[in-house]
C-alpha cells in the first residue's frame, strides 16, 4: 500500500510540474493549428476504442 501512495504522489507531483511549467511558457495554439489537430482527435479516439474491444474480446 505504501508504493501505491509513493507512486500516485510522483505522478501527481509530475502532472503539477507540468501544468506550470506548460501554463507559464506555453504558447497558445493558433486557430489553423487548433483546427488541424480536432480533425484527428475523434476518428483517433474511435479507433483506439475498436482496437481496445478487439483485444478484450478476441485476444
Amino acid at each position: 500500500m505504501e508504493n501505491l501512495f509513493k507512486l500516485l504522489f510522483f505522478l501527481f507531483l509530475g502532472v503539477a510540474l507540468m501544468v506550470l511549467v506548460l501554463e507559464r511558457f506555453g504558447k497558445p495554439m493558433d486557430e489553423q493549428t487548433q483546427h488541424r489537430w480536432a480533425r484527428w482527435v475523434i476518428p483517433l479516439c474511435a479507433l483506439l476504442l475498436v482496437v481496445q474491444l478487439v483485444r478484450h474480446y478476441w485476444v
